[in-house]
């Protein structure tokens, strides 16, 4: 897959999570978010990019599981990853 394909496969986990029903569908979309956000930065490919990807983990995280301290939405945050799943689209 290519990051694009990545990063647009971790912003419907966390669409996911914020437009959950409760509690239980948040956390697991969430916690699928940040597992597929490790898997690629696991990735040597992208190893140029990681400090980006990690970032955008760690506001995902703070937004999900802390205390929001980056003040992100979560529009804001599925307008970010759905640039991505576009690129990957129009790329196919």
């Amino acid at each position: 897959m290519t990051l694009y394909e990545q990063l647009g496969n971790i912003g419907s986990e966390v669409g996911r999570a914020v437009h959950a029903r409760d509690e239980v569908q948040k956390q697991s979309a969430g916690y699928r978010a940040l597992e597929l956000f490790d898997l690629t930065l696991a990735d040597k490919r992208w190893y140029h990019r990681g400090s980006e990807i990690s970032r955008a983990r760690e506001v995902v995280g703070d937004f999900l599981f802390g205390g929001n301290i980056y003040q992100s939405t979560g529009s804001g945050l599925e307008n970010y990853f759905m640039l991505f799943a576009l690129v990957a689209r129009r790329d196919r």
